[in-house]
């Protein structure tokens, strides 16, 4: 009998398409990530993603070659993810100035993978194929706790309008924004 593959599609659908805007617990997930700052339409910043799915796609691929992971699954990989925020001389911009961003990008990887099954994939795209930010690449657990989550359809431009939805969702219903930070999720290019 053969497994079934891990689709997070269907296996966190709650976590990853939320319907209407909700409040929800997010749960410890670990992810490959990089930091970055400056603008996205940048080079640097597609250096960035390109690695991080070096990263994921190397882990993916070793793990098919090997017989000896508890609870493997063969897995689709899941989406890149974007922690967002500005630099201290940004936060009083009246236009958005994107050089001004501070960004982590970030990879999710399956409940299964052990520390050191990532760090055996870092050091075989290493030697795959090297490059400054992968000396760079971190991984991770991170608990990201309560959050208003809604799904943004269209371009950053009009992600103000959804930043807006949320601000009076949690006005209407007593809560607080405790920081300026927004995590992003991109189920397409997120440089198109």
């Amino acid at each position: 009998m053969t497994k079934k593959k891990l689709e997070y599609r269907e296996a966190y659908k709650s976590l990853y398409f939320p319907k209407n805007i909700k409040v929800l617990e997010i749960p410890p997930m670990q992810f490959f990530l990089l930091d970055g700052k400056g603008d996205p339409n940048s080079d640097a910043f597609n250096e960035i993603l390109n690695n991080l799915y070096t990263l994921s796609y190397t882990l993916k691929m070793m793990l098919k070659k090997r017989k000896d992971v508890p609870d493997y699954l063969d897995y689709t990989v899941f989406p890149l993810e974007g922690v967002w925020d500005l630099d201290k001389s940004g936060r009083n911009m009246t236009t958005l100035d994107k050089s001004k961003f501070i960004y982590t990008m970030m990879i999710r990887q399956p409940d299964f993978i052990t520390k050191e099954l990532a760090m055996e994939a870092m050091e075989l795209a290493k030697k795959k194929k090297p490059h400054p930010l992968l000396e760079k690449a971190i991984f991770t657990t991170i608990t990201e706790g309560w959050v208003i989550q809604m799904m943004h359809y269209g371009s950053y431009d009009s992600e103000e309008v959804t930043f807006q939805m949320m601000a009076d969702y949690c006005a209407d219903n007593g809560l607080k924004r405790v920081g300026m930070k927004h995590r992003e999720i991109y189920y397409s290019d997120p440089r198109k």
